[in-house]
């Protein structure tokens, strides 16, 4: 009964039929936490979870998997490592659950730490394809491509979730070359692509402009490689084409989609409007995004930003009392670092928390008086706020990414690399700081924002200014 109510999603009578039934089996446990897991009430599947007797591995996966999937990779990690200490069996899907987590969290101490588990259970020597695209994926997101590609080299067998973890993972560190060649590695042998591969190939001309290229592929995926343009696929290449700035070649793209354009495709449109500060095109896109997720607290804010970006400040209140009416809540922007012993330090906007807050600080405002020894000025256009410039540098000192590069400077050994990562996307002036940052320290600065990864060195990025 349990199990008819979970697969209908009627999540209450399914919790009725527990709280009466007179002896539980494990069964019964695991199939509602599944339920509440999917529905993403994590707190009453921990709480079910907790009140279990006897845990087997089935259920112990269950909320790995549900913490990961739900965004909550610390909580993941941290079930994971009880699990471990009570010695359950280990099995593929419980290591792919928390290697994804790890994969969310960025930390390279956790890759390594999870690599070791996974090699110790018989499932890292490049046997399993399954745990093999995990680690793939998670050494991409941890900033090391490099030991990623390692990875895909040593697998004995490659599926196409292996080829395609790899091309995305080139393709947000920005190397499309080497994306592509992969791709057409690919098509050399018996693996055929999908759309996901095809994502990945995309993302690849995406972040390089290669706009001509992205076209010719996307006009040709169904006829050589039987791969039909999907929601996700038409969103690549508004964003493809957005980021180059064609705007209204998104729009006759929309136009002749063969399904309803989703809120992903709408999203990238209205990025682009953004970078490109289209405040026109901005408010098509937010028109319909408004109906299709009318409780996305990011919407409101790109529309807000981009009227901000050109002075429209009437239009910035107008869009700020919708959110206001709407009461919805802005997640704040965070960036959070690796110090010296391992341990993640997180910041947040104008953070004052930080155990050693005060030396971070000192340590920023000495790094940003070197850097206007070389010619540094603050771009103050990356503020959105109707303030004076004055304020606007005390908000710009204040991003998170630049506590998190301080703490790196203080904290990590000299020539090392330092590693950000971030939950919103990189402003202007983060990024010439980031810059000049790595020019005058001789350090390797790698930020990950929730688009892609940016290797900063000798004064330059990866991304050519390119994002």
């Amino acid at each position: 009964m349990i199990d008819m109510y979970v697969k209908c999603g009627f999540t209450r009578c399914a919790r009725k039929v527990f709280d009466e039934m007179p002896e539980r089996d494990v069964v019964s446990w695991t199939g509602l936490i599944v339920a509440y897991a999917r529905r993403g009430d994590m707190k009453a599947a921990q709480d079910l979870f907790d009140g279990l007797p006897v845990k087997d591995m089935v259920v112990w996966t269950a909320m790995v998997t549900g913490y990961a999937q739900n965004g909550m990779p610390e909580n993941a990690v941290e079930i994971f490592r009880r699990l471990v200490d009570e010695g359950v069996e280990i099995d593929e899907v419980t290591l792919v659950g928390v290697i994804s987590a790890c994969a969310q969290l960025g930390a390279s101490v956790y890759a390594k730490w999870i690599r070791d588990i996974a090699e110790s259970s018989g499932f890292g020597d490049g046997s399993s394809v399954l745990v093999g695209s995990a680690l793939i994926d998670m050494y991409s997101k941890c900033g090391n491509v490099e030991e990623a590609y390692n990875i895909f080299k040593g697998m004995r067998e490659r599926n196409v979730f292996s080829y395609s973890s790899m091309i995305v993972g080139f393709a947000i560190h920005g190397q499309v070359h080497a994306a592509m060649k992969l791709f057409y590695d690919m098509l050399e042998t018996d693996v055929k692509p999908n759309h996901v591969t095809f994502v990945g190939v995309l993302t690849a001309c995406s972040h390089a402009g290669l706009v001509d290229l992205g076209q010719q592929i996307f006009a040709t995926m169904e006829k050589y490689y039987g791969v039909a343009p999907t929601p996700q696929l038409y969103a690549c290449m508004a964003d493809l084409l957005g980021r180059a700035g064609y705007l209204e070649k998104v729009i006759r793209l929309v136009e002749r989609m063969p399904m309803k354009p989703d809120g992903a495709v709408w999203g990238a449109l209205l990025g682009a409007s953004y970078v490109h500060g289209n405040p026109e095109v901005a408010e098509i896109a937010s028109k319909h995004l408004f109906e299709l997720e009318p409780d996305n607290m990011g919407n409101y804010l790109l529309l807000s930003n981009t009227y901000a970006s050109v002075g429209r400040w009437d239009d910035v209140s107008r869009v700020r009392k919708w959110i206001r009416e709407k009461n919805l809540k802005k997640d704040p922007g965070c960036s959070w670092v690796e110090g010296k012993n391992g341990m993640i330090h997180k910041f947040a906007a104008g953070d004052v928390k930080h155990p050693q807050i005060n030396e971070i600080k000192k340590e920023l405002d000495e790094l940003l008086e070197r850097l206007k020894g070389i010619g540094y000025q603050p771009n103050l256009s990356s503020v959105l706020y109707d303030v004076n410039d004055y304020e606007k540098r005390l908000l710009l000192m204040s991003h998170s990414e630049k506590l998190a590069l301080a703490f790196g400077l203080l904290s990590t050994d000299a020539g090392s690399t330092i590693k950000i990562m971030k939950n919103l996307r990189i402003c202007k002036d983060c990024h010439i700081v980031m810059c000049g940052a790595s020019r005058l320290t001789g350090r390797k600065i790698v930020v990950r924002d929730n688009t892609r990864f940016h290797h900063f060195f000798n004064g330059a990025c990866s991304c050519r200014n390119f994002w």
